[in-house]
């Protein structure tokens, strides 16, 4: 798949996940979000760039760090994402942030204008993100920052799925995905250079930066149900691979994925499952 119809298939998934993503009683981006700003320390006054902002799960606690005298800039591919952001920050009553649809690969902005990129389980859906990287430090200023989030990827298990659901989600699925789609595929094309911390320090070195800093923490996700996490999935990443199911698989794999989430439930508790997650910060280097 070129990279205009990878992009297409990402903006079509995201603006129909939108009015539902990270809700339905699941909570994953928004710890994940919370704890990136945790470890970038936004501070009061300092201009930020989220890219890929989603609803705001990064952008929006950022804002309220750096307060009145900063700026928030939310980008996302997906024209849907940014209207319900602009609605979650006057829900909050969050006025220092702006939002533009805009393609994270290539922002239209002004060189040195940030002090803080961020990308939370975004940059890494991109089709050149090595490349944007280097974008991102010629958009800081002189000791401006960096920091997104990352699966902790591997060449045996699915992209963006604790590693649990290896075993649940069956290979014969892939079938039915473009091959440019497939685990081991993905991995090749788009995301070996962040597999080994030795790799993603040398690109990220490449791309400008200094002071790489590579931590991986889990990130506990909750779910009130299995139900309820089947029902999120339709509206994250996972959506590209429901999309090409046809019914009657997807009902099985429907079926499967709810009596193994609810089998870890203890009593009427919720589903908790430990998802590893890569953070990545970094200084640009002059």
């Amino acid at each position: 798949m070129d990279t205009a119809a990878f992009k297409t298939k990402v903006t079509d998934a995201f603006n129909g996940a939108a009015a539902t993503y990270d809700r339905l009683g699941v909570e994953f981006f928004t710890p994940m979000g919370r704890r990136l700003v945790e470890r970038t320390s936004p501070r009061p006054g300092e201009r930020v760039l989220d890219i890929g902002c989603g609803r705001g799960a990064t952008l929006l606690p950022a804002a309220g760090l750096i307060g009145p005298t900063g700026r928030a800039l939310g980008i996302d591919i997906a024209p849907a994402m940014i209207d319900e952001a602009r609605h979650e920050a006057a829900r909050q009553g969050i006025d220092n942030v702006e939002l533009q649809v805009m393609d994270g690969e290539h922002p239209d902005l002004p060189a040195g204008s940030f002090d803080l990129v961020l990308g939370s389980y975004s940059i890494i859906f991109l089709p050149q993100a090595r490349a944007a990287l280097a974008r991102y430090a010629g958009l800081l200023a002189d000791g401006g920052r960096i920091g997104f989030t990352s699966p902790v990827f591997t060449r045996d298990t699915f992209p963006f799925l604790p590693p649990m659901f290896t075993e649940l989600i069956p290979l014969s699925l892939l079938r039915h995905l473009p091959e440019s789609w497939h685990p081991e595929q993905l991995h090749r094309q788009l995301h070996s250079w962040l597999e080994r911390p030795a790799d993603l320090t040398a690109a990220m070195e490449q791309a400008g930066f200094t002071d790489v800093e590579i931590v991986d923490e889990p990130v506990s996700m909750s779910a009130v149900s299995g139900e309820a996490w089947v029902d999120w999935s339709h509206t994250q990443g996972m959506r590209l691979l429901w999309q090409h199911l046809p019914e009657d698989e997807a009902a099985t794999l429907r079926s499967r994925l709810i009596g193994a989430l609810d089998a870890l439930r203890d009593g009427d508790g919720p589903v908790l499952i430990e998802v590893p997650v890569r953070y990545v910060t970094a200084t640009a280097a002059r």
